[in-house]
């Protein structure tokens, strides 16, 4: 039963276990509680965990400080020891905090919370990246290929480049109005994601790159940065050029965190696999791997949409939240805990800087 959710499967050289895959996650938890969650989701049989919000630029605990090395070190060490492999999404920021110290007095006596902050944020997407010197655009490129070497040398076995933030921003005709050659045309927008994996490549030539492609869609209106469904046809062959090895599809962000963590009454996608429409128009523009997600928990659901090649992987992040032993009981036929996409523990508690917990956790 299941036997193409826990059929082996390879991406680049790299061997998983499985098709199960932690999706990138900002969980908000403290250093020692992050690497307990981490060992406890690859004990529970996950075979690829992908570790959200690893940034390409230096900060006190990226991969360029030694606190921050050994911070990742650990956590490879916790995924690899329960036998998971291990992916670094690597990411830069595409906002400014510099317009918003005005702001200060009312973040401090929390008059401005939270999503407000986030809606302040997102509203310098535009200026940062079309007012982008050329020195510093091809400074942040080069950024990728060098976190790239570190995350290799810290135990991970794969990276991820984040195509929303700067990438999906870059990508994005809503947000980019450069006039250069990183502007204007798919295929210019294209550019900085491209030469993003470029300079990936060649610092790590033999490992897996992974793309989150990032897609906005009109008609509804969903999603600011990343790429609409019409301009794939330009983006996935050149990124598939530059060496990508596989695409993990979901909704663009830059609007409210409920659209691309969609809560189970959600006006638009409120359907288990709600994000799987993308991954089909993908689908037509390629034959590398790709990894779908949305709302996931029903074995019997996933298993059909591998079975027709809809799908090659799956990603969760909420069900493993709510049950790290997910794959593990259903391989063996356990009942589980079942997430009902109500985002309380989980989103609302990272809002609420409780950090990432389900509300059935203590049950």
């Amino acid at each position: 039963m299941y036997d193409k959710l826990f059929s082996p499967f390879r991406i680049g050289g790299l061997s998983l276990k499985n098709r199960i895959v932690f999706a990138p996650t900002t969980l908000g938890l403290p250093e020692e509680q992050l690497i307990a969650f981490i060992a406890r989701v690859a004990r529970g049989g996950t075979g690829l965990i992908v570790l959200g919000d690893v940034s390409a630029r230096s900060a006190p605990l990226s991969l360029y400080s030694r606190r921050g090395f050994d911070r990742y070190r650990r956590l490879c060490d916790a995924a690899h020891a329960g036998g998971a492999k291990v992916c670094a999404q690597l990411h830069l920021t595409d906002s400014s905090f510099r317009p918003l110290l005005k702001y200060l007095p009312q973040m401090l006596t929390r008059k401005i919370g939270p999503q407000d902050m986030r809606v302040l944020l997102n509203g310098t997407v535009r200026d940062t990246v079309t007012r982008m010197p050329l020195k510093d655009v091809e400074r942040n490129i080069r950024s990728f290929g060098e976190a790239a070497a570190l995350a290799q040398r810290a135990g991970f076995d794969m990276v991820q480049v984040h195509g929303d933030r700067m990438c999906g921003s870059f990508s994005s005709s809503l947000y980019n109005q450069r006039e250069d050659g990183y502007g204007g045309s798919p295929e210019n927008r294209a550019r900085f994601c491209v030469e993003a994996v470029r300079a990936v490549r060649a610092s790590v030539p033999d490992m897996p790159i992974d793309y989150k492609l990032a897609i906005r869609q009109e008609s509804p209106h969903y999603g600011n940065a990343g790429v609409l469904i019409d301009e794939l046809p330009v983006f996935v062959p050149m990124l598939t050029e530059a060496g990508v090895s596989s695409f993990h599809v979901a909704l663009a962000n830059h609007g409210a965190l409920s659209d691309p963590i969609p809560p189970a009454d959600h006006p638009y996608f409120q359907g288990e696999g709600c994000f799987f429409g993308y991954c089909d128009a993908v689908r037509r523009c390629t034959r590398l791997p790709i990894c779908g997600v949305g709302g996931l928990s029903s074995p019997d659901f996933i298993e059909a949409q591998l079975a027709v090649g809809r799908i090659d992987l799956v990603a969760m992040s909420r069900q493993l939240i709510c049950d790290p032993e997910w794959p593990v009981k259903v391989a063996e036929g356990l009942p589980y805990r079942r997430c009902i996409r109500c985002n309380k523990g989980c989103l609302e508690g990272l809002q609420r800087h409780q950090g990432a917990h389900c509300i059935f956790e203590r049950e």
